[in-house]
Formats: C-alpha cells, sequence, structure tokens
C-alpha cells in the first residue's frame, strides 16, 4: 500500500492520508490519476479519480464494474486497465469513451501509452495487442508463450519490449511493423521480472528481477542502422536490418553463437554490465509463517519492487515499495580500461523504518 500526500489541497492533509494504489501523473503537468487501495483506501478501487492540482479539486471520475489495476496518460488520452479489459477515453471533460479492448487476465495491469500507440496483453497468453490512436488499427504480436509479466515502450514509440512469467528473455520488437528485433537474454534460470525501462536517448534498456540484479543492455533500434557509436553510451552493437544481428561483444559466446544446431542462449545478448540492488520481502500479515495475503487494490497483491527510472542518459533510479520502502542510484559509465560499468552512487529508505 503507497501513501497519498498531496501538497496545498482543499483536502485536510489528514483526510486525504490514505491507501492509494495506483498514482500515474500526467508527465509533468498538474494531472494525477489516483486509484484507492490498501486496507483503508481513500477511493473505491473500480474508480479513476483525475487530480487537478492546479486547481487543486477532482476534475474527472471514471467508475467501472470491477477494480482498476493500471492508469496511463497522455495529454489527449486516458486509458485504463481492468482484470480482462483495456479501456480508452479522450482526455476531455467530460471523458469521451472511445474503445474497449478483451484482454487475457491482466492482474499486473500491464499497458503502455505512447504519442502513436498503445500496448497492452491480447486474449491469449503471451500476446500483445498493438493499436494505433489516431486510425485505432489493431496488431497482434505472438510474443511469448506464457504469459506476459512486463512490458516498456521506448520513449520515441519505436521499440516494444516484453517479458513472460518465464523471465529468462526480453524481446524487442518494432512498433511500425511488429517484427522482433532482438531477444536479450536476463539469465537462464527462471525469474520473476520487476521491470524494464529504456534510456530516455532510446539507447539502453534496464531489467530487473527478483534475483535482485539490475541487468544493462544495449537496446536494438529499428531506425538506427549503425548504432556503434563510442560518443554514445551502450552502443557497441550494429543493425543492418530488422531482424538480422551482427555479432557484439555482448553476445559472450563468439563463435558458438553462429552455430545453428547449439541451443539457442548460445546466439542471445546479454547485458554488458549489471549491479545489485535491494529487495526485503514485506512479512505477512499474521507474522512469520502465515499464509500469504495480498494487498488489497494493489496491482499483482504485493508492494512493487525494483521499479525502474531513468533519469537521464547515464543514471537510473531503482525503487522499491513496502516497510522497507528505498530508492537507489546507479550510474552506467565507462572505466578507465574502456569497461562499461553500472555503480550504486546512492540509496535512501523513504518510508523510515
Amino acid at each position: 500500500m503507497s501513501v497519498a500526500k498531496v501538497v496545498k489541497t482543499d483536502l485536510d492533509l489528514a483526510d486525504f492520508n490514505a491507501g492509494i494504489a495506483v498514482a500515474e501523473m500526467l508527465g509533468r503537468a498538474n494531472y494525477i490519476a489516483l486509484v484507492g487501495g490498501g486496507k483503508q483506501p481513500k477511493f473505491p478501487q473500480n474508480k479513476v479519480i483525475i487530480w487537478d492540482d492546479a486547481k487543486q479539486k477532482a476534475v474527472i471520475t471514471l467508475e467501472f464494474r470491477t477494480q482498476v489495476h493500471r492508469v496511463r496518460l497522455s495529454r489527449s488520452r486516458i486509458v485504463v486497465a481492468l482484470q480482462n479489459s483495456i479501456h480508452m477515453y479522450a482526455f476531455s471533460s467530460p471523458p469521451e469513451k472511445l474503445s474497449v479492448f478483451e484482454t487475457a487476465d491482466n492482474l499486473n495491469g500491464l499497458c503502455c501509452l505512447g504519442t502513436k500507440v498503445v500496448a497492452f496483453p491480447g486474449n491469449a497468453t503471451g500476446r500483445v495487442q498493438l493499436v494505433e490512436i489516431d486510425t485505432g488499427n489493431v496488431s497482434i504480436i505472438p510474443a511469448h508463450g506464457t504469459p506476459l509479466r512486463a512490458m516498456e515502450l521506448s520513449p520515441d514509440g519505436q521499440v516494444l519490449a516484453t517479458a513472460s512469467e518465464t523471465g529468462t528473455l526480453v524481446r524487442i520488437f518494432a512498433t511500425s511493423n511488429c517484427a522482433r528485433i532482438a531477444e536479450l537474454r536476463r539469465g537462464v534460470d527462471q525469474a520473476t521480472i520487476y521491470s524494464i525501462g529504456i534510456s530516455p536517448d532510446n539507447t539502453l534498456l534496464a531489467v530487473t528481477s527478483d534475483k535482485s540484479t539490475l541487468h544493462i543492455f544495449d537496446l536494438p533500434h529499428p531506425l538506427r542502422d549503425d548504432y556503434n557509436n563510442s560518443s554514445q553510451i551502450g552502443t557497441t552493437s550494429s543493425i543492418h536490418s530488422i531482424g538480422s544481428i551482427d555479432e557484439t561483444p555482448n553476445q559472450k559466446w563468439g563463435i558458438l553463437g553462429k552455430i545453428p544446431l547449439l541451443p539457442r542462449f548460445f546466439s542471445d545478448i546479454y547485458s554488458f554490465t549489471s549491479a545489485r540492488f535491494e529487495t526485503v520481502d514485506d512479512p505477512s500479515i499474521g507474522g512469520v509463517g502465515a499464509p500469504y495475503v495480498p494487498i488489497p487494490g494493489v496491482p499483482g497483491g504485493k508492494a512493487a519492487k525494483g521499479i525502474i527510472g531513468w533519469l537521464n542518459e547515464y543514471t537510473i533510479m531503482v525503487i522499491g515499495a513496502g516497510r522497507d520502502g528505498r530508492w537507489e542510484r546507479f550510474i552506467v559509465g565507462t572505466a578507465d580500461d574502456g569497461k562499461r560499468h553500472c555503480i550504486r552512487n546512492g540509496w535512501k529508505r523513504y518510508l523510515g523504518s
């Protein structure tokens, strides 16, 4: 559960100090989408409240029959993720419902909203629906054979990254034609992916998992024919056409990656650096050994861990909620020997002890 603390509103601060499960800002604008959650939710879990901090009041309320798991905002759209559907509205007053899409079970509220496309789970396991905002055209990407766990759209909207519940691979797709560009291998052992994040300049991809490891990859990009440019951090590979990736230092098995009969992980792209981050499990309600009880209203039922945010092209924040809520800051750089690395540059508990 997270607790909302909205500065200087017409609501009494103590009154607003209640459970919030979902909070989504519209960039750096004054609009915030809020959904209640936790033991004492401030708002019903089936309502989306659009808060205007400039006017210091709620300006839009959307009500649904079931719990809201995620909200995405842009200057033209409000997108709401329910367990088995995605609802798209025009960002207006009153909001105009534009479309509804059926999805497979989506308890994690997976949904990415760009300026031109919106991506979310399809109505079959492991598939992604990619919708063009202007035309409404829908494309289906058969991304994985198991349920989706995470997805992220690049800042320029040209690349979609996805991961499944297996957690060993991050697959990269071009949104222009839904072609798969690359497979980035996090590891061989199964893991729960916490978050995927793409750098503001669309050159690097970061991923976290329950292995408590932050991995950094070079991001293949369909519009960058040659991204082997030493002036950019994280650019050591080159792509000559979609689906054709040259051998790079991050294909760590070298010549073995070119032998067609060997297992696929020999030819996958690996991270060029990694770092450890803290993941402290919250105690179960009822004490040690008690059965796990999901947090009401929170996507996935657990306090979020390992959430990635890029501050700039080389600085990453990894944020975890729960009783040990903390942020950690990591810097991606190049050492004297020319090798790139990721080091922790600071951290802080922001919810107290």
